[in-house]
């Protein structure tokens, strides 16, 4: 059984950074394909960044140049880099895990960008 657990979030000031972790717990990470999401009230989730077990990255457009996702898989991570962040950008963020017919998501981790 997969479990995911994220951590990094906070309360941050448009134009500063964050960084956030997924930290993976079960077998085969290196299968799934690994991607953050965000969510905001009365929204459906939608994919912010996704890295394939070839290594293929994906960003939504709205964050490119600004985040970088990365996997660590000795250490079954999955680190999001948030740069230049801006008040659009809050919102829950979920880690997700994706292979075959499976699919797991972590509780979320809130990021809230205010001045």
């Amino acid at each position: 059984q997969v479990q995911l657990v994220e951590s990094g979030g906070g309360l941050v000031q448009p134009g500063e950074s964050l960084r956030l972790t997924c930290s993976f717990s079960g077998d085969a990470f290196w299968l799934y394909e690994m991607g953050w999401y965000r969510q905001t009230p009365g929204q459906e989730r939608e994919l912010v960044a996704a890295v394939t077990r070839f290594d293929t990255i994906k960003y939504a457009d709205s964050v490119l140049g600004r985040f970088t996702i990365s996997r660590d898989i000795s250490e079954r991570t999955v680190l999001l880099q948030m740069t230049n962040l801006q008040p659009d950008d809050t919102g829950v963020y979920y880690c997700n895990a994706d292979f075959s017919s499976e699919s797991y998501w972590g509780q979320g981790t809130q990021v809230t960008v205010s001045s």
